[in-house]
C-alpha cells in the first residue's frame, strides 16, 4: 500500500503540472538516471577500452555468459549451458533457441564464430585481442603467423551449438567471456556500413545499431545524454522491468554530486573527494562504499629518457607517501598500493613491497646520473578531465616536487584524447586504472606482457612473459598462483606502472533503485534493476 501511494502521489504531482523531479518521474516510468563519467568512446565492444563504455554495453549486447551480480560462477548468457572436458581445454556451448538479435535475425553459433575472427583481425587493431589467446590458434591469426581462421579453436557444429578449444586448461575462461570484447556484433550489420576492420563504422549509430542484450540504443546527444530502451525481442525480457536507461556523461564530480542532489539521477559514476570524508562521518544513507577489483596507478613510457631508466621509476614510486594520499586526498577507503594485482583477488596475495623512502629515492635518482636536480628534464603527468584526478596528480607533483626536487607539469585531457595519447605512447608519466575483467589475478598480469594492447608502457621483460603464460598453462590452482607471484615480483622490481592505491566503488545510490548488488567487478545487469519507493 506505501510503494502505491508514493508513486500515485508523484501522479497526482506531476497532473497538477508541478514540477517533477526526473528521479520522481522516472518512478512512474521506469526509467533510471544514471552519472557515467565521460562521454564513452564508442559502442564497438570489439573496439572500446573503459568503463563508462561497459556501462553501456552492459545494457545493449550479451556474451555466452553473464557476470553473477552476487559474486561467484558467471551465469548463462547467450549459451544457456554448456559441457566442459575432462582435461578442461574443450568447451561445448548450447546456444538458446529463443535468442535472438534487436532487428529479429536468430541469434546463431556462427555469430559467435564471426565476432571472434573479427576480434582477432589484426587490422581491426582491438586491444583485447589476448582476451581469446586461450583459444587454440587465436593468437597465431592476430599476430598472421596463420592466415585461415579455419585453423582457430571456434567453431559452429550447428546453428545452436558452439566448439571451443583451448591450449590448456583456462580456468577462468567463464569469467572472461562476460568481458564486453567477446561478445558477439552483428555480421549483417556490421558489413552494410563499412568492412570487418572498419574502426569508424556507421553501424554503431542509433538506428543503425543491432545487438543482442536487454536495451536497444535510442538516441545519443554528443556530451549530453545516451538513452537506451528495452529489447522486446530479448530472450529473457520478461525479466526486464526497466523501460529505459539514461546515461549523462557528466566528468565534473562536482556537478554530478549536484545533479543527484536536485534529483536528476539515480545513481552516480562516483562521489567528490572532499565530501566522502564528511559524508562517511555523517552517515550518509545515499553513499555506498562496496570493495572493488581495481588498481590506481601511473603508466611510465620506458621508451622516452629518463624513464627509460628503472632506477628513475624507482626513484620516484619511493617517493610517493600513499598512505598519506589514500587518508587526505582521496579519503573514500581506498588502500594504498603496494602491488599490481589487489590483495585478495579470488584468493591470491602478492608479496611484493613499495617502500615510501625519500631518502632512498633521492640515492637512485644521484645513481641515475642526477646528482643534482638541475639536470633532470621536466616531467608531465597526462591525466583526464576530473577533479579527483588533478588533485591526486597535484599531490604527486608535488611530493616529487619536494622529495626529489624536480620539476613537474600536468596535462588535462579529455577523455577521448587522453586515450588517443595513450594507445599512441605520447606521453611521459599517464594517470591510470585497470578494473578486473574477471575475477583472477591473471587479468592484471597478462596485460602487462610483450606486446599485449593494454601494455602501452613500452615495458618488455621476457622472463615475465614466461611466468605468466606457464601459469596460463596450468590447472593447478596453487602453482599457478606461485607463478604469478613470480611474474608480480619482476613486474614491481622494474617499475614500467607506479601502482599508487587499491580502488574502492564510492557512489551515491538512490533508495529507489532495488536489484542493486554489490560485487567485485561492479557488473550490473539491466534485468536486475527497477525502480519502487519503499
Amino acid at each position: 500500500m506505501k510503494k502505491i501511494t508514493s508513486i500515485f502521489l508523484v501522479a497526482i504531482l506531476y497532473g497538477c503540472g508541478s514540477s517533477v523531479s526526473p528521479v520522481d518521474q522516472g518512478l512512474i516510468d521506469q526509467v533510471m538516471h544514471i552519472g557515467n563519467g565521460s562521454e564513452p568512446q564508442g559502442l564497438d565492444p570489439h573496439i572500446v577500452t573503459g568503463v563508462p563504455e561497459h556501462h553501456l554495453l552492459i545494457t545493449m549486447c550479451e556474451g555466452l555468459t553473464i557476470s553473477n551480480p552476487e559474486g561467484g560462477a558467471n551465469l548463462p548468457g547467450m549459451a544457456e549451458s554448456w559441457e566442459i572436458s575432462e582435461d578442461g581445454k574443450t568447451y561445448i556451448f548450447n546456444i538458446r533457441k529463443d535468442a535472438k538479435w534487436s532487428n529479429g535475425d536468430d541469434f546463431v553459433a556462427d555469430d559467435m564464430v564471426w565476432s571472434w575472427m573479427r576480434v582477432l583481425t589484426p587490422s581491426l587493431g582491438s586491444q583485447y585481442p589476448d582476451m581469446l589467446y586461450y583459444v587454440e590458434g587465436a593468437e597465431d591469426f592476430n599476430t598472421g603467423v596463420i592466415k585461415d581462421f579455419s585453423e582457430v579453436g571456434v567453431k559452429a557444429i550447428d546453428d545452436k551449438t558452439l566448439e571451443v578449444k583451448l591450449n590448456n586448461p583456462t580456468p577462468f575462461f567463464l569469467g572472461l567471456l562476460s568481458h564486453y570484447s567477446t561478445w558477439p556484433v552483428h555480421k549483417e550489420t556490421v558489413l552494410e556500413f563499412g568492412e570487418i576492420d572498419d574502426r569508424q563504422g556507421l553501424w554503431t549509430r542509433p538506428g543503425n545499431f543491432v545487438c543482442n542484450g536487454p536495451m536497444n540504443l535510442k538516441s545519443w546527444e554528443l556530451n549530453k545524454k545516451i538513452i537506451v530502451e528495452k529489447n522486446p525481442l530479448y530472450w529473457d525480457a520478461d525479466k526486464v522491468k526497466l523501460n529505459q536507461m539514461h546515461f549523462y556523461p557528466v566528468s565534473d564530480i562536482n556537478t554530478e554530486e549536484r545533479m543527484f542532489r536536485a534529483g536528476q539521477l539515480h545513481l552516480t559514476s562516483t562521489v567528490p573527494s572532499q565530501k566522502c570524508g564528511v559524508w562517511r562521518e555523517e552517515g550518509n544513507p545515499n553513499l555506498r562504499i562496496d570493495p572493488y577489483m581495481g588498481t590506481y596507478y601511473y603508466r611510465a613510457n620506458v621508451n622516452v629518457k629518463p624513464l627509460d631508466n628503472v632506477k628513475v621509476r624507482k626513484a620516484l614510486t619511493y617517493a610517493i607517501d600513499r598512505e598519506k594520499l589514500t587518508e587526505k586526498v582521496t579519503q573514500c577507503g581506498q588502500i594504498p598500493a603496494y602491488s599490481f594485482t589487489p590483495p585478495g583477488a579470488a584468493g591470491y596475495n602478492p608479496s611484493t613491497e613499495i617502500p615510501y623512502n625519500p631518502e632512498l629515492a633521492r640515492q637512485l635518482l644521484a645513481e641515475a646520473g642526477y646528482e643534482s636536480t638541475e639536470d633532470f628534464p621536466v616531467l608531465q603527468i597526462l591525466y583526464n578531465t576530473s577533479e579527483d584526478h588533478r588533485k591526486i596528480a597535484l599531490t604527486i607533483q608535488q611530493m616529487w616536487q619536494q622529495n626529489l626536487g624536480i620539476n613537474v607539469e600536468l596535462e588535462n585531457m579529455d577523455w577521448k584524447v587522453y586515450l588517443s595519447r595513450q594507445n599512441s605512447m605520447d606521453y611521459q608519466i599517464s594517470r591510470a586504472g585497470w578494473i578486473g575483467d574477471y575475477e583472477d589475478p591473471n587479468t592484471f598480469l597478462d596485460i602487462m606482457r610483450t606486446g599485449r594492447g593494454n601494455n602501452r608502457t613500452g615495458w618488455s621483460n621476457q622472463e615475465f612473459d614466461d611466468l605468466v603464460g606457464k601459469a596460463n598453462a596450468t590447472a593447478d590452482q596453487e602453482e599457478r598462483y606461485r607463478l604469478l607471484g613470480e611474474a608480480e615480483k619482476i613486474l614491481i622490481d622494474e617499475l614500467p606502472i607506479i601502482p599508487v592505491y587499491t580502488y574502492v566503488r564510492s557512489y551515491q545510490l538512490s533508495p529507489d533503485v532495488k536489484g542493486y548488488s554489490p560485487n567485485y567487478l561492479d557488473h550490473h545487469h539491466p534485468k536486475t534493476l527497477y525502480l519502487e519507493r519503499d
